[in-house]
């Protein structure tokens, strides 16, 4: 059990180091919603790669982001996530894996999320991750 603890501890403190970088990255806004003067952590994209964490893997969002993100009984389909409607065209492909993510958890039941999807065009790179640990 301890070991286990230790390997997520160091994983934690490896990603801590990206932390600088993924700030000047995002502006210290978070990378999902865009609040701004918030506490911003890294979040690794699923699936995670075995070893050391990448960067390219990471994104930095508010606490309210990680615990929706992370856990799907948590998350609150609504008007929070329209932000998804723009961010899913931008630059960093985690960011898109994970704005993508969400508009499939809701749309089903927003409308704006189901039309963002019908006219989003991803590179195949992203199309595969977006389906990848699901």
């Amino acid at each position: 059990m301890a070991k286990g603890l230790d390997k997520h501890r160091e994983r934690m403190a490896a990603l801590s180091f990206f932390g600088k970088d993924l700030a000047r990255r995002c502006k210290s806004k978070c990378e999902l919603c865009e609040s701004a003067g918030v506490k911003l952590a890294p979040y690794e994209v699923e699936p995670v790669p075995t070893g050391e964490p990448v960067f390219e893997n990471c994104i930095m969002i508010c606490e309210s982001c990680t615990e929706q993100v992370g856990e799907i009984k948590k998350f609150r389909a609504g008007e929070h996530w329209r932000c998804l409607a723009e961010v899913v065209w931008g630059e960093i492909p985690a960011v898109q894996v994970v704005a993508v993510r969400l508009l499939k958890r809701q749309a089903d039941t927003q409308a704006w999320a189901r039309e963002t999807l019908e006219g989003l065009y991803l590179d195949e790179e992203v199309e595969e991750w977006v389906t990848k640990a699901q």
